[in-house]
């Protein structure tokens, strides 16, 4: 694995050197894919899991944009912990970028329970605090203090002593079924920590709470996949991945909602001006009234808020108006026509459709609805472009394809 500086807006990119075309996928609750003990994203034909140490460290380090260069499915296990990652990003240094990252401030608790595990998340005082706690069942051999409790405000500083050198753990009795579900097969006693009725089988521990700091670590991998930093107080307990993969969902969502009812904001974005410049089309076939986000030349999000007055109505079932399904495609092209033209070398080029692939019409869109519209870069080339579009009202999916565009000059 290889970590390669990226601009400012490209986030965090996983780019499998190993495939042909190296497909890439982002760091994002978007791509998110179930998987038994571990993190994983996909995206087209990339896949990457075992993420979630190598996302702690890049977030509680202030790395917000990095190319991830690796020629394997799975990160390297290293000895288990971000310590590794942590000291090699500090051997390469940062620089500061010309672009501020956004901050959600949590301003309602939000609460999921799954089985005897919980997780909330409280309004913060300044910054992410997280408190975890672990409470082994008595049926398990821990070989330790049975309920280990932590508490940290996540700092480079105290991630980098107090949370990366917190190393992953499996309990002796559960090797066997790890190991007949086909997971853990780079594990061994230097990158795994097998706990008996003893204690560790081969390594001494390095905190007497080190599974509890190792369990909170996971949760900032996992919660970083929110693609923001969070102002809030998060509280655990037992509490893992699959749990976590929810919550970020719904802070994703929360997310979503303040962002079309204008409460949050992206510090990138377009008004109306800014993407007439960028687009050829105009009232009434111009389906975009103001892009909210933009991430680098990877991912856009934009509105369209479908009024009774739009022209289309009066000719589509006008006594039953229903927003045409061409048209939600057309919304799509056109936000990705403004995520393709925004680049330098495309000035002066205009984005032809080219092919629609694999579209999904699944509900109404009616007036008086909010249509988020997203679209997220699968290839991009100085004469091609490659997009997964979709569209949504509220939290419901309206409409998806892929769009494939070709760029000529105008």
């Amino acid at each position: 694995m290889v970590l390669k500086p990226a601009e400012a807006g490209t986030g965090i990119e996983f780019v499998r050197t190993d495939l042909a075309d190296e497909p890439t996928v982002r760091a994002s609750g978007a791509y998110l894919k179930t998987r038994e003990r571990r993190t994983c994203l996909h995206h087209g034909q990339a896949e990457v899991f075992t993420v979630e140490h190598l996302l702690a460290a890049l977030y509680a380090m202030r790395i917000d944009n990095v190319e991830v260069h690796v020629d394997s499915e799975e990160m390297p296990g290293m000895d288990g912990s971000a310590k590794d990652f942590v000291e090699a990003i500090l051997d390469a240094g940062a620089v500061e970028q010309r672009a501020s990252r956004s901050v959600f401030r949590v301003e309602e608790p939000i609460y999921l329970r799954e089985g005897d595990a919980s997780i909330a998340v409280l309004p913060g005082e300044g910054g992410f605090t997280i408190d975890y706690n672990l409470d082994f069942p008595e049926s398990v051999p821990v070989g330790g203090a049975r309920r280990q409790a932590v508490s940290f405000h996540v700092t480079p500083e105290v991630f980098t002593e107090q949370i990366a050198p917190a190393r992953t753990f499996v309990f002796e009795h559960e090797v066997e079924h790890l190991v007949a579900a086909g997971l853990g097969k780079g594990a061994n006693y230097q990158n795994t920590l097998v706990m008996g009725s003893e204690g560790p089988k081969e390594n001494a521990l390095r905190w007497p709470d080190e599974l509890a700091r190792h369990k909170l670590l996971d949760v900032i991998g996992d919660l970083s996949l929110v693609g923001v930093d969070l102002d809030a107080h998060v509280i655990a307990s037992r509490s893992g991945h699959s749990l976590n993969m929810k919550l970020v969902q719904r802070l994703v969502e929360e997310i979503e909602a303040r962002e079309n009812a204008g409460e949050f904001a992206h510090d990138s974005g377009l008004e109306i001006r800014e993407i007439l410049n960028l687009l050829p089309h105009r009232y009434p076939f111009l389906l975009i009234d103001r892009v909210i986000e933009l991430d680098g030349f990877r991912r856009a999000v934009a509105i369209k808020n479908v009024s009774i007055n739009e022209p289309f109505f009066q000719g589509h079932w006008p006594g039953q108006p229903i927003m045409p399904g061409v048209l939600q495609l057309e919304a799509m092209a056109q936000l990705a026509g403004v995520l393709l033209l925004r680049k330098l070398e495309n000035t002066g080029k205009l984005a032809v459709l080219w092919s629609i692939d694999k579209v999904k019409l699944r509900g109404a869109v009616v007036p008086g609805d909010q249509l988020r519209i997203e679209v997220d870069t699968i290839r991009a080339k100085p004469t091609l472009g490659h997009v997964q579009a979709r569209c949504k009202v509220g939290h419901k999916l309206m409409a998806e394809a892929q769009l494939k565009f070709t760029l000529i000059d105008a």
